[in-house]
């Protein structure tokens, strides 16, 4: 006949004494408490191992921290695991993993992963950039949040005083990199899902703005300026350098002396400086050789070509240039990046045949099968262009050879500060 247990009671339990061995108590279908020498009393929930059908057991916590009506739902647990083929020591030990994880897996810790994958595909100055934003308008709330408990709602909430503020471009690319991460989570087992897909829909769109920039008409104004204002002469070089090569100013800015062949009259930047991580040669006009000249005496003893007044072992900052323009008053009017723009609306009026001029501006086709076999640079075709472009922006100076020009440089009687070494 099958022996019956009694269920315990509370006041079993407070009564319960220590003696000089260990001893047990039961309370019926697998829950025990065992009562200590030194007077600890534990829950335990006994229980025989699936398959192998050994006996062991697994702690459920001590008494009173753990209450009786406590433990025996904590073994109506572990009872429907066992129904399950579930071992409940071995659940217990796979969620506790888990958590680990999820605390070491914070959005902070796997954004810095994701940004050394992102480095690898755009420019290391963007990824610390998109990095930096989720620095400042996330980290400080969310930082140490695990990815895997992240919600919308929470993100949201932190993003709001942001769009308060009118700064709807700003919220526009948080919402995109916090994606990338989430995206870059659950590739790589983190999280199982990414939960803040749509989150965007949540905030208002910011009104389409275009670089700023001015019309052709307006560039011999602009070269006056450039030639009247009051800075340093290596940033009025650096200007003029990204206008003849007609870079982008992260590109202009970091331009090494190494990447100079001057045989061949060619600027060879390697993939990891450009945007789109391909390599870019772009054929340096006379004007062009003539900025290159006037920065020897400068920075030809350092790595960089603009190198930085501050730390010769660096460049100058992507924004020098657009610095410099607000300073000669047009902030909201032109940004360095429209330069581009300038030029790419030229070259296209004049019928410059329209793939050359997308290749002098290293963009990069939206038509993959077309890409992937048009893979000509037009490297020669662009020579000329690159001198019609050079030749305008001289003539837009009224008829005087720019800041780095020879003739100008006498007017000026500047002598170039050198950047000493460090």
């Amino acid at each position: 006949m099958a022996r019956t247990t009694n269920p315990l009671t509370n006041t079993q339990i407070d009564k319960a004494r220590a003696k000089a061995k260990e001893y047990s108590l039961a309370d019926g279908d697998g829950l025990y408490l065992r009562v200590r020498p030194g007077g600890s009393k534990t829950w335990l929930f006994k229980y025989s191992k699936l398959y192998v059908k050994t006996r062991t057991n697994i702690s459920i916590g001590t008494y009173p921290e753990i209450t009786l009506a406590e433990a025996r739902k904590k073994r109506m647990e572990y009872s429907a695991l066992l129904s399950n083929n579930i071992d409940p020591k071995e659940h217990r030990d796979e969620e506790e993993y888990k958590r680990k994880e999820a605390m070491t897996n914070t959005l902070k810790a796997v954004t810095e992963r994701w940004l050394q994958v992102k480095k690898t595909k755009v420019t290391s100055d963007h990824a610390n950039y998109a990095y930096r934003s989720l620095e400042i308008h996330v980290f400080p709330q969310l930082g140490e949040f695990p990815v895997s408990k992240l919600r919308a709602k929470q993100v949201i909430k932190t993003l709001k005083p942001l769009e308060a503020r009118g700064s709807l471009e700003t919220v526009k690319r948080v919402c995109q990199r916090l994606n990338e991460v989430m995206t870059f989570a659950v590739n790589t087992g983190v999280t199982e899902f990414n939960p803040l897909a749509g989150i965007k829909e949540a905030f208002h769109n910011p009104e389409a703005a275009h670089m700023p920039t001015i019309p052709a008409d307006r560039l011999p104004e602009l070269m006056n300026t450039i030639k009247t204002a009051s800075i340093k002469l290596a940033t009025r070089y650096l200007i003029e350098w990204q206008l003849h090569t007609i870079t982008r100013p992260g590109e202009a800015c970091r331009a090494r002396w190494s990447e100079i062949d001057w045989q061949k009259k060619l600027w060879c930047i390697p993939a990891e400086t450009m945007k789109k991580k391909r390599d870019h040669t772009i054929p340096l006009t006379p004007q062009s050789l003539v900025i290159l000249e006037s920065m020897k005496p400068i920075s030809s003893h350092c790595e960089y070509v603009f190198a930085s007044e501050r730390n010769n072992r660096t460049h100058m900052s992507a924004s020098t240039a657009n610095t410099a323009l607000k300073r000669m008053g047009y902030h909201g009017v032109l940004v360095a990046h429209g330069f581009r723009s300038i030029a790419s609306t030229l070259l296209n009026e004049q019928g410059f045949d329209p793939d050359v001029i997308e290749a002098a501006l290293s963009h990069v086709g939206e038509n993959k099968v077309r890409r992937a076999y048009n893979r000509t640079d037009y490297l020669q075709r662009r020579a000329p262009l690159m001198c019609w472009w050079s030749n305008y922006i001289e003539e837009a100076a009224t008829g005087n050879q720019i800041a780095a020009g020879r003739e100008h440089l006498s007017l000026v009687n500047t002598q170039p500060e050198r950047i000493e070494a460090s």
